[in-house]
């Protein structure tokens, strides 16, 4: 089968897949009116060549859908809720409507998403992060949809983005429960592969350690999913597999929160015993007692630039490719001192 055409025509998927121009649209436009093989060979012709039947070429040339398309993590994260809904209203305020889809960190699943939105006219589209398929970009560029690259930021400049360093923010942290005086500290990261905020976040530890002579031991990591439960889990295993660590970063609420939960059932005393940090700073971490100690991250305010910036730049208007955003150290109750031994 041939590979992916500079500009691929449907007249091209038919020909790969082997059927009619009219079955190739309809397996397209309308799967359940064909058969699964005849579907399934017609989507594996459209991937491999790199066609995406974009709705707004198929509409007027001179007019637009006012619609832009948001594919994200999962919104029951209240992290990207609140970064949703600032965007939707952002737009919405502007005469234009969010389409929104969602992916659980598999990117094929964030590329197949990006097509159907570009197929449903998409003016624009909202990413999140820099890991991405190479044909997830490529499908926006040949249909010329401008994107922007929110939470990360892509200091090369090779991408329009809002965002902030998960890195820096990730050092902070730590330096603070250095200067609190704890030396044995231990990690429980999000999923590495495929999400560069976690990988920064990580990175940032090591770089706050190494700067005081200190190393992360391997063994102190735990790499989890994002979750309350995983939280939990999470600090059991460590607690398991390398005690003696005085304090915990987790990289995200969350995470840190299930951490916390698995303390009070285990009786350790935070932050006596042992101290605690989050990552985001969503609504529940200072209801908590005692507060989370973690990273206020500036979600609404990404939303609403995201849908700013390129609105725009479909006005014709040129915007800065990189935004850097606040995210400071908030610190509450969880952290203290380390105990004395």
């Amino acid at each position: 089968m041939p590979r992916t055409l500079p500009n691929p025509r449907l007249a091209d998927v038919a020909r790969s897949a082997g059927v009619s121009l009219a079955t190739a649209s309809r397996a397209l436009s309308e799967p359940g009116m064909v058969r699964d093989d005849t579907r399934r060979r017609v989507e594996q012709a459209a991937a491999m060549l790199g066609y995406v039947p974009h709705g707004a070429a198929r509409a007027l040339a001179t007019s637009r859908t006012r619609t832009i398309g948001a594919v994200f993590p999962p919104v029951d994260n209240p992290i990207f809720a609140g970064a949703t809904h600032a965007l939707a209203q952002e737009l919405a305020a502007a005469g234009y409507t969010l389409l929104l889809a969602s992916y659980d960190y598999d990117l094929d699943d964030e590329l197949a998403a990006t097509r159907a939105l570009v197929a449903r006219g998409a003016d624009g589209m909202v990413l999140v992060g820099l890991d991405h398929r190479p044909d997830t970009l490529a499908v926006l560029k040949r249909a010329g949809v401008p994107w922007e690259i929110t939470w990360s930021l892509d200091e090369s400049g090779n991408h329009h983005c809002i965002g902030f360093s998960h890195r820096r923010a990730s050092n902070r942290v730590t330096q603070h429960l250095l200067d609190l005086g704890h030396r044995e500290i231990a990690v429980i990261a999000g999923e590495t592969r495929r999400n560069d905020r976690a990988r920064e976040r990580l990175a940032g530890v090591r770089d706050a350690l190494a700067a005081r002579g200190l190393k992360l031991p391997a063994r102190r990591v735990v790499e989890v999913p994002f979750s309350v439960a995983n939280g939990r889990s999470g600090l059991a295993m460590l607690l398991e597999r390398a005690p003696g660590f005085t304090a915990v970063i987790g990289g995200n609420d969350p995470l840190a929160i299930g951490a916390l939960f698995e303390c009070r059932d285990r009786g350790i005393e935070v932050p006596r015993d042992l101290s605690i940090t989050g990552f985001d700073d969503i609504e529940l971490a200072c209801e908590l007692s005692p507060g989370l100690t973690t990273v206020r991250v500036p979600s609404a305010e990404i939303g609403q630039e995201a849908a700013r910036r390129l609105l725009s730049r479909l006005a014709g208007d040129s915007v800065p490719r990189v935004k850097e955003m606040p995210a400071p150290l908030i610190v509450r109750g969880t952290t203290g001192p380390p105990p004395k031994r």
